[in-house]
């Protein structure tokens, strides 16, 4: 019972740190752009340059070359 004294303040206090850290982050920015990121990884990087050596390409046709 001794050791709830302990616990529930220091879990309240933990929890109350959490949401401190959770609002300077938003308000830093760190949120800010959640989708550019995923899309920019699903775009096609392929145009516009010589393909690198080694590298097999599928054509619109369905041919690798």
């Amino acid at each position: 019972m001794d050791a709830l004294f302990i616990l529930i303040p220091l879990s309240v206090v933990l929890v109350f740190a959490a949401i401190a850290v959770f609002f300077l982050m938003s308000d830093g920015g760190q949120f800010e752009d959640m989708v550019g990121p995923a899309l920019r990884v699903l775009q096609d990087d392929d145009r516009g340059g010589e393909p690198s050596a080694g590298r097999v390409h599928q054509g619109r046709d369905g041919r690798l070359g």
